[in-house]
């Protein structure tokens, strides 16, 4: 049994405080806190590990700037390519 299932019910189906619960098993409240949200909100979902993967990458050039490096990059070959 994970430690995330063990948290959410003792919380939920025991009726322990959250700070309670955080204590017994050496975790933060605030953990505890959005274990017991989640569950409220995903139902069983809330037992399985989450993925840290980010949403989005800031950092990511467009596809259309993408696309164009691609492209030049494919020219350019081609020009040194009759050159020689």
């Amino acid at each position: 049994m994970s430690k995330a299932r063990l948290i959410i019910t003792a919380v939920v189906v025991e009726g322990r405080s959250q700070a309670d619960v955080a204590r017994s098993y050496g975790v933060s409240p605030g953990w505890v806190s959005k274990l017991v949200a989640r569950y409220r909100e995903v139902g069983e979902a809330a037992f399985e590990p989450r993925s840290r993967r980010p949403k989005c990458s800031p950092r990511r050039i467009p596809t259309e700037v993408e696309a164009s490096i691609l492209e030049l990059r494919r020219s350019l070959v081609e020009r040194t390519r009759c050159r020689t």
